[in-house]
């Protein structure tokens, strides 16, 4: 009987230690959690499929093509969606690995670099705002400053010619829920 209490007795500060040690990774676990970015888990995602949902009601479906620090690059069937980051409101389909931190040019290469690069393109392009449940405004990307573009309004059917451009208006980043181009 001696020998069954002391095996009982052993058997549970086992079984304790392994609740305490379980209790401890999950600690961990959690505060690991805690530390990561969002940024990381989209930069890790790139390939996937993803669905997004915009402020301003826009959705945006496809493969997760690049993740800026405050951007997405989403290629869809029709062409290439960019995103900022503060006007998603809502993702499906990241994958719950992270990848590596950015590093320090990648870090530096934000929303307005992106937009410069649409500009230099000189591609017609579609602008979705957050706060309009509206359409689309359409047009090409004349100039990106750091915190506003200039888009040259036309049909996105036309090229930008001088009898094409309907007038120029001013679109503060922040305003930006998604600009839409066919490639």
């Amino acid at each position: 009987m001696r020998w069954d209490a002391l095996f009982a007795d052993l058997e549970a500060q086992l079984e304790a230690a392994d609740d305490e040690v379980s209790a401890m990774h999950a600690e961990r676990v959690r505060a690991e959690v805690a530390g990561v970015e969002l940024r990381d888990r989209l930069r890790a995602s790139a390939g996937q499929r993803v669905a997004l949902r915009l402020a301003g009601g826009e959705a945006v479906e496809g493969a997760l093509r690049a993740a800026g620090p405050d951007w997405l690059l989403v290629e869809e069937a029709a062409g290439e969606a960019l995103v900022p980051l503060v006007a998603v409101v809502l993702l499906d389909g990241l994958t719950r690995s992270l990848a590596a931190p950015a590093g320090a040019v990648e870090n530096r290469l934000g929303l307005a670099s992106a937009l410069r690069g649409v500009a230099r393109d000189r591609s017609a392009v579609r602008i979705w705002l957050r706060e309009t449940g509206g359409g689309a405004i359409t047009g090409t990307v004349d100039r990106v400053g750091a915190d506003h573009l200039d888009l040259a309004r036309h049909a996105v059917d036309e090229p930008r010619r001088p009898g094409a451009v309907r007038g120029v208006v001013t679109v503060p980043l922040a305003a930006l829920a998604c600009l839409r181009r066919s490639v």
